[in-house]
């Protein structure tokens, strides 16, 4: 099935209802102990327990134009980098709120993996336009398979044999959970490597380290937030130094309103570059969000998408616009992007 449908869907009957496969089995190699597993069950937890908001639930959100900044980005990534026929892997595929920017895309394939298994039936309910909510209903022109799973544990390549390679893969604000310990950072890596083509993108978005620590080294005690966020450091940290022979495993409390409130995971952007490295992911870029958005809205037609999400208004009626408090948490992320070692074998289909 993979990069179109066995026979071409007519267009009142829409692509085939999506696959679904739950826990696939995991790796011996990478056998994880049972406080990893815990936090892991955590964080799937908590996305699984969030509920699916209607629009207008969404717009009375207090973080809605952040989440329209980050829509923002993802997309300028996705559009960036996504071709036409493109085979795509989603690895923490959440909801399913990438769907509509991919099949913008005209990609021709998609795999959606995600822990939570509540979020996976939600991204299915979305893929199958199922949903209540009838103006988000979408039909979608490509096929997709949807895998309940630990990305950051699983062999993914032994998963999805039958559906390698992929030309693109994304990984949207959860890198960052695999750096719980170096075996889940090298696995969540070894699984991109393995399933991408040579010259294949991997695109992402996660915490900027340096901005984090930054602001906690400018704080009084372990806390340091505003209106809309705040993060805390255990007492272990009291010092406010980190060995640089221990880069794994450094964890803090995230809470964002409307949005996130579990442990997450510092990820020093230098040595996740070293470690890509090792698996034949060579950067092409990294860049705040700050400076993401300074760059991207000197072009046209990222201005023009900026407009129609309404990160910033939209210009006419709308003149609400990101606060400086939703700001300052933009300022908490960066996006990157790495690429295949290698050059594409433009022999295949």
């Amino acid at each position: 099935m993979k990069r179109g449908y066995p026979e071409s869907p007519s267009s009142s009957f829409g692509p085939p209802q999506s696959r679904f496969k739950h826990n696939p089995e995991g790796d011996a190699q990478f056998l994880e102990d049972e406080s990893t597993k815990i936090f892991a069950r955590k964080v799937a937890d908590h996305y699984s327990a969030r509920t699916n908001q209607t629009l207008e639930e969404r717009e009375a959100s207090p973080i809605i134009h952040l989440k329209k900044l980050n829509n923002w980005i993802k997309s300028v990534l996705i559009q960036l980098y996504a071709r036409r026929g493109d085979a795509v892997l989603d690895l923490a595929c959440g909801k399913g709120g990438d769907l509509i920017k991919w099949d913008k895309a005209k990609i021709g394939y998609y795999v959606g993996i995600d822990i939570a298994d509540g979020s996976i039936e939600d991204c299915r309910t979305r893929y199958n336009g199922d949903a209540d909510h009838h103006q988000r209903r979408k039909k979608f022109t490509f096929p997709a398979r949807l895998i309940c799973g630990d990305c950051y544990e699983v062999r993914l390549d032994r998963v999805l044999a039958d559906d390698a390679p992929f030309d693109i893969c994304s990984c949207q604000f959860a890198m960052h959970y695999s750096w719980s310990t170096e075996a889940r950072a090298r696995r969540a890596l070894a699984n991109v490597s393995a399933l991408l083509r040579p010259g294949g993108t991997f695109i992402g978005t996660m915490p900027d380290a340096n901005v984090i620590i930054k602001k906690l080294r400018e704080a009084e005690g372990l806390a340091f937030g505003n209106s809309v966020y705040w993060i805390r450091f255990d007492e272990e940290f009291s010092d406010k130094k980190f060995k640089s022979s221990s880069p794994f495993g450094i964890k803090y409390k995230f809470h964002l309103e409307d949005a996130v409130d579990c442990p997450e995971w510092i990820v020093p952007f230098h040595l996740f570059k070293s470690l890509a490295e090792e698996y034949d992911l060579e950067l092409v870029f990294v860049k705040n969000s700050h400076e993401f958005v300074h760059e991207y809205l000197k072009k046209p037609e990222y201005v023009e998408l900026m407009r129609r999400l309404g990160a910033l208004g939209d210009g006419n009626q709308d003149q609400s616009t990101l606060s400086p408090d939703e700001w300052e948490v933009a300022y908490l992320y960066l996006a990157f992007v790495l690429k295949k070692r290698g050059q594409p074998d433009r022999t295949q289909a």
